[in-house]
């Protein structure tokens, strides 16, 4: 009996999404919940599961197709037997025998048994790999753009015909100098077509400005380095420095709530609360997750919550409600090496913290030139809320937190 596959509720507020992959072409085996395609939201990527047990038949819309809520996507055979799925997929030749049947040299040498997306479909190409000799990290072990950077830095998973396989006919002529100026166009994700729009609307809407302090991270290294693997062996964490600055910024919105409030209309909302929302890099782009009520939580909780968010977000499970809400962000740009950034608000927030790298720098400690390792902060702010006054005394409270951190155990 045939079976339609619909798209899932997709949450508040979400009424469409872009198909991103198929991870079931027609005639592969599907068991019930197994997902059989990943779907783009403007905030994550959502997997279709199989309503039913049987032989994928057919799809019914294309990748990159736009599809509404409850619109159908495929169709499953319910109750075919798996031997409907082709027998090239049953047992999997050794990559440097594999036959070269049409459809697979068009996409080689990415292997028709190994379930793609379209950007790592691209990187894979790109650098000459065989998807079948990189382990999958993703969810139910797919490919993730990290393993196949992984892969091509290691130098390994080339391509049996890597080296010797002619140039893409579909690549342009080098100019007269030799260089190439081949160009891809590849359409806009709905996620970043959604950032796109959200960054622009907060610079039409917002009067952002930025503040920035420096910060020595002299002592909160120190107390990692102290405690750091009784941390990890009590709490099954590592102990990082987000936890140390969400701590530190939640004292700070208690002392200046109007960093954490928002502008509803010709109101203000202060929030009793403190959502955090923390930047998490993804394969499809940067998501922001949200820490609830953490001024109630423990740095060890902390931890284990953004700990839990990365690993999420590079197997593309994040949730919507993972997403929803948050009152003040955080973004740390210094695991990118970063020096300095002014970021902008995420609305309807007000503020917005972005740190940096550390660095050895000189300072002047007591009228002496000393070497401390150093950060800074920037702090962007909505101007229509919150004086420049009161995002300096935000800035200066943390600085002061993270200098001592002894301030965030008796709430100073």
């Amino acid at each position: 009996m045939a079976t339609e596959v619909k798209v899932p509720t997709l949450g508040e507020s979400v009424t469409e999404a872009t198909v991103g992959a198929w991870l079931k072409q027609p005639g592969d085996a599907v068991a019930v919940d197994e997902p059989i395609a990943s779907l783009e939201t403007d905030k994550v990527a959502v997997d279709v599961p199989s309503p039913v047990a049987g032989v994928l038949s057919k799809h019914i819309v294309a990748e990159g197709d736009t599809v509404g809520v409850d619109a159908v996507i495929a169709v499953v055979d319910e109750g075919a037997s798996a031997a409907a799925k082709p027998a090239a997929s049953e047992a999997k030749p050794a990559p440097a025998a594999a036959p070269a049947t049409e459809s697979a040299a068009s996409e080689a040498p990415a292997a028709a048994d190994v379930t793609l997306s379209p950007a790592v479909r691209r990187l894979v190409l790109e650098h000459g790999l065989d998807p079948t000799q990189i382990k999958g990290t993703g969810r139910d072990g797919r490919l993730t753009k990290d393993d196949v950077l992984a892969a091509a830095k290691a130098g390994t998973a080339k391509a049996a015909d890597a080296g010797s396989a002619p140039a893409a006919s579909a690549a342009p002529a080098p100019s007269g100098n030799g260089a190439s100026r081949a160009q891809e166009r590849v359409k806009m994700t709905r996620l970043r077509q959604t950032v796109a729009k959200r960054l622009k609307e907060a610079q039409n809407n917002a009067a952002i400005l930025t503040t920035f302090n420096d910060v020595d991270m002299s002592a909160v290294i120190e107390a990692r380095g102290k405690y750091k693997d009784l941390f990890e062996k009590k709490h099954g964490v590592r102990l990082g420095f987000m936890g140390f600055f969400t701590k530190a910024v939640c004292m700070a919105l208690r002392d200046v709530p109007a960093v954490n409030a928002q502008i509803e209309g010709d109101e203000i909302v202060y929030n009793d609360f403190a959502d955090i929302s923390v930047a998490v890099s993804a394969p499809n782009g940067l998501v922001v997750p949200v820490i609830r009520n953490a001024e109630s939580m423990s740095v060890a909780e902390i931890e284990k919550t953004i700990g839990d968010f990365g690993k999420k977000a590079k197997e593309g499970a994040l949730t919507m409600e993972d997403m929803k809400g948050g009152t003040f962000t955080i973004s740390n740009g210094g695991v990118f090496g970063s020096l300095m950034s002014t970021p902008i608000i995420n609305p309807p927030q007000s503020g917005v913290l972005g740190l940096h790298r550390i660095e050895d720098r000189p300072v002047v400690i007591n009228g002496e030139i000393v070497v401390r390792p150093m950060m800074y902060m920037a702090l962007s702010y909505d101007h229509r809320l919150i004086d420049g006054r009161e995002a300096v005394t935000f800035l200066v409270a943390v600085k002061n937190a993270i200098e001592d951190p002894t301030r965030l155990l008796i709430d100073l």
